[in-house]
């Protein structure tokens, strides 16, 4: 019989319900206060109130399990086992939090293994949902009992491609400046989604490319479940599977391998898989016959084989 997470869904819906009451009480507040990190990001009392929150639910209803977030680090579950950890970000999109900006999220994954088995990422200023565990579907909805499976699109061509970002800045720091707005200029749509949404969106098939050049594990953890359980691909910009790497490339699958074409980077010091080389050949779309006015897109989820014509 096939292991089950429901129970840590179910609990991962608990933590999300807790955080987004906190979130919401303060977002758009005027005496909302904000400081900043060593690194320059954001950091609000609702990202700190969010984690606190979340890290005494599981003190109590896990107390075994490790737990990692965004602003308080890594402490170690009753027992010192590693088994199982949950990676907490409590407020994915922070600048927008600030700012009023409705598209921020908590994000909540649980590692198991060295594997991450469930991921939960809860919008409220959306009033969007969207979780799924390994081996048992993605879904979005308003609850665990009230939800649909949703799966990434079939998209083939980089040519009917949406490609979704979260900024340009940092991909000049890897070099990959020029490969991006080479990739933009192939696709048919690009736009700047940014932070979690980008990678729900392409769970849910309304957008087939999404990557990012700069990311640290909890920005990842929730998000590489629920596209793969969507039909997707998630790996580092170097290839690696899961979110494990310093940036993150999620795709549709049929796509992944453009992608890589233009975005693949392989640091100096780690490993370079030959299937890809640092940059495509050539930049431009091919051209269609001048008397070819109409085209037809495929823009249909994949409920099969994503490999399958």
């Amino acid at each position: 019989m096939a292991h089950s997470w429901n129970d840590d869904v179910r609990l991962a819906h608990v933590l999300a319900d807790v955080a987004d009451n906190l979130s919401m009480d303060r977002f758009g507040a005027i005496d909302l206060e904000v400081s900043t990190k060593p690194d320059m990001s954001y950091v609000t009392e609702s990202d700190e109130a969010v984690e606190e929150a979340i890290r005494r639910q599981l003190k109590t209803a896990r107390t075994r399990d490790v737990v990692l977030g965004e602003e308080q680090g890594e402490v170690e579950g009753s027992t010192g086992s590693h088994e199982r950890r949950w990676i907490i970000d409590p407020i994915d999109g922070t600048a927008n939090f600030v700012r009023g900006v409705p598209v921020w999220a908590t994000l909540i994954g649980l590692e198991e293994a060295g594997e991450i088995v469930v991921g939960c990422v809860s919008a409220p200023a959306l009033g969007r949902r969207w979780w799924a565990s390994k081996g048992g579907g993605a879904f979005t909805g308003k609850s665990f009992m009230q939800a649909r499976e949703i799966r990434v699109s079939r998209v083939a061509d980089l040519e009917a491609a949406s490609f979704s970002y979260s900024s340009l800045g940092g991909w000049d720091d890897i070099d990959k400046a020029d490969a991006l707005r080479a990739l933009m200029r192939r696709c048919w749509r690009t736009r700047a989604y940014g932070d979690f949404w980008s990678y729900m969106m392409l769970a849910e098939g309304a957008v087939d490319i999404a990557a990012e050049p700069e990311l640290k594990l909890w920005d990842m953890a929730a998000l590489d479940v629920i596209v793969t359980e969507a039909g997707g691909r998630f790996t580092s910009l170097a290839g690696q599977p899961g979110p494990w790497g310093p940036d993150a490339l999620a795709t549709n699958g049929r796509l992944h391998d453009a992608a890589m074409a233009y975005l693949g980077h392989f640091p100096d010091d780690g490993p370079h898989d030959e299937l890809w080389g640092d940059e495509p050949e050539g930049d431009d779309p091919p051209e269609q016959p001048p008397d070819d006015n109409v085209r037809t897109l495929d823009f249909s989820r994949s409920w099969g084989d994503p490999d399958a014509p």
